[in-house]
C-alpha cells in the first residue's frame, strides 16, 4: 500500500465527470488499497479516485459510528449514482481534502438511495440519511466534476477562489 497525493483546487481534473469502471481488476485492487490508507492518513470521511487524479468513477468512505472504531466501517463503492432523494438539510461546516482550509455550509438532501457495485462487483443499493447521505452525496459529486464549493453561494465561492489564485501568484 502507498499515500496517495491529494489532488487540490483548482486542477482541471476535479471539474470533470470521471469515467465509469468496466472491469475489476487487480490495479483496482490495489487502488482501493492504496486509497484507504490515504483516507485514514488524511484523514477523512470520504475519498474519491479523482481525488488522487485517477479518472475512475469509484470511491471509498468510512463513516465509523464512533472515533474509536477507526477503519471498521470501510466501505467502497463502484460506478454509484444517486437513484432517489428526499427532503432537504444543510450539511454544516462542511469541508474537503481537496479543498483545504475553507469550510461552508452546503445545502444537501436529507435522504439518498445510492446503486452501485462494492468491490467483488456485487450489487449494492444504499438507503442512507444524517453524515453518511452527506458523505455519499459529497463524494458523488466529485464524480461528477462537482466540488461543495459549487454549491455554495457565487459570493462565498468567488472570495474563496480569489484567495487560492493569490496564494498561487505568491508562490510563483
Amino acid at each position: 500500500m502507498a499515500l496517495l497525493d491529494i489532488v487540490t483546487y483548482p486542477a482541471p481534473i476535479l471539474g470533470k465527470p470521471c469515467k465509469l469502471i468496466e472491469n475489476i481488476d487487480e490495479d483496482l485492487v490495489c487502488l482501493v488499497e492504496d486509497m484507504t490508507e490515504t483516507l485514514y492518513d488524511a484523514p477523512g470521511l470520504g475519498l474519491a479516485a479523482v481525488q488522487v487524479g485517477v479518472d475512475k468513477a469509484m470511491l471509498v468512505y468510512d463513516v465509523a459510528e464512533d472515533e474509536d472504531s477507526e477503519g471498521t466501517g470501510l466501505k467502497v463503492l463502484i460506478n454509484p449514482k444517486i437513484v432517489h432523494t428526499e427532503g432537504k438539510v444543510t450539511s454544516e461546516n462542511e469541508g474537503c481534502l481537496s479543498v483545504p482550509e475553507f469550510r461552508a455550509d452546503v445545502p444537501r438532501f436529507a435522504c439518498v438511495t445510492v446503486e452501485g457495485v462494492d468491490q467483488d462487483g456485487k450489487p449494492v443499493k444504499i438507503d442512507a440519511e444524517g453524515l453518511l447521505s452527506i458523505v455519499l452525496q459529497h463524494e458523488i459529486d466529485h464524480l461528477d466534476g462537482k466540488l461543495f464549493i459549487d454549491r455554495i453561494s457565487s459570493l462565498k465561492r468567488s472570495m474563496y477562489k480569489r484567495r487560492v489564485a493569490k496564494a498561487m501568484k505568491a508562490e510563483g
